[in-house]
């Protein structure tokens, strides 16, 4: 197969890690792609919303699948684009079209969707700026904390949850008057809080049949304890202690099952991954948000427990043969500690050197934010890179992560100490 995956992170870099693993690879492109994922393939300068420069490349290089990293060309119809193209409709994309990626598009279509199907899910309503006054008097139903969700893509920025009446008041005003998150925000979902712990679940769809992924956890806040500001991630872990196998069971039957069957049942096809956010109240499943794509720094950890051949089922998912597909995965642990630039989620500095990378033995290195320079490698993102180990359990993996973290450099960097801890404590207790 020749390959052309779209994105430059660290979910790319292990989307590139796995490929190149496979016998039936010819050969792998990656636009842009970072310093890690030259190691695997070849780095393209090309946008991934580039959709003309990306079927220029892929009839010059004979391209018969490109694989989708990033959500933001799926809600842009990079699908349809290359469906619509009479030169390039044969050419396999891994990625759902542009109606059925608004799961991730559009909040208000995924809770809708939701709804039509009796998939658990928070309750909610959504508002215009021409409905504030209606949306007031929800927040004024509600008790505290208030969560308030950007319908569109707002960069992983757009969910808010406040403390006080006061407080979501204000930000429902800044978010529909004011455009706090531009059109991201022209509509916003107000959702009942629920509490509990979050984990992640994964799979791959033909748009008729499924494999599932392993589950993971991430870490979304900068600050040890879940505290400060949200990020892109800061480390993830798989599998999650807590799910299991009675709980994994309902996951798979009151929410992936009919996600799958409603999506057909509505004529919508999907051909990709679909990443569901889920939270555990009281070992129940609630879904949080559905994304198009597999997640980030999620990725680091389920694409190394994955033991099958990736592209035998993208093979089957192009060919909607997914379901003669053999998926295996690896028992063991897998845990990521992101290593992210100093100031980040905030302002930061890039181009500073990293050394040490040479000397890691125990760990995979995934790269996110670098750029070659030569034989150097620089930062050039906030999430610099995730260290991804294997262990017989999470306690192994995550020290053979930290020893890996304390021997690669850069100015300024920064991790978390205590990714994977809440769920091993709560297992123990258990």
């Amino acid at each position: 197969m020749r390959i052309l995956l779209l994105g430059s992170g660290g979910r790319e870099h292990a989307l590139a890690w796995k490929m190149a693993q496979s016998s039936i690879l010819e050969a792998l492109f990656i636009a842009p792609g970072n310093a890690g994922t030259m190691q695997h393939g070849t780095n393209v300068d090309l946008s991934v919303n580039d959709f003309k420069g990306i079927k220029k490349f892929v009839l010059e290089n004979d391209i018969d699948t490109v694989v989708v990293g990033p959500e933001d060309p799926l809600v842009n119809g990079i699908a349809d684009f290359f469906e619509a193209d009479e030169a390039i409709s044969k050419v396999a994309v891994i990625g759902p079209n542009k109606e059925a990626a608004q799961l991730e598009g559009s909040k208000d279509f995924a809770k809708k969707f939701m709804k039509r199907h009796n998939i658990p899910t928070a309750k909610y309503g959504t508002f215009t700026k021409d409905t504030l006054k209606e949306g007031y008097a929800f927040l004024e139903a509600m008790k505290a904390p208030y969560v308030l969700k950007a319908d569109g893509l707002a960069a992983g920025k757009g969910v808010l949850i406040l403390d006080t009446l006061k407080e979501a008041k204000s930000e429902l005003k800044n978010m529909l008057s004011d455009a706090k998150f531009g059109d991201a925000s022209s509509r916003v979902v107000i959702e009942q809080f629920l509490d509990g712990v979050e984990l992640s679940c994964f799979v791959i769809t033909d748009g008729d049949g499924y494999k599932k992924l392993p589950e993971a956890k991430d870490y979304k806040r900068i600050g040890e304890g879940d505290t400060g500001l949200n990020t892109g991630g800061m480390g993830a872990v798989s599998p999650v202690p807590f799910a299991n196998p009675t709980f994994l069971d309902k996951i798979e039957n009151q929410i992936i099952i009919p996600t799958i069957k409603g999506l057909k049942a509505e004529g919508i096809s999907y051909k990709g991954f679909i990443f569901f956010g889920l939270i555990n109240v009281k070992n129940e499943p609630y879904v949080i948000e559905y994304n198009c794509r597999m997640g980030d720094p999620e990725t680091e950890v389920v694409i190394p427990r994955l033991k099958s051949d990736i592209l035998d089922l993208f093979e089957g998912v192009a060919t909607t043969t997914l379901s003669e597909r053999d998926i295996r995965f690896d028992e063991r642990s897998a845990a990521a500690v992101m290593m992210v630039s100093g100031g980040y989620p905030g302002s930061y500095k890039k181009g500073k050197q990293i050394y040490g990378l040479n000397t890691i033995s125990d760990s995979i290195v995934f790269h996110a934010g670098t750029k070659p320079d030569g034989p150097v490698v620089l930062t050039s993102g906030g999430r610099v890179m995730a260290v991804t180990s294997y262990g017989k359990d999470l306690e192994t993996a995550l020290k053979r992560s930290y020893g890996s973290v304390d021997k690669i450099e850069f100015k300024d960097s920064a991790f978390r100490k205590d990714i994977g801890l809440d769920v091993m404590k709560k297992n123990s207790k258990k």
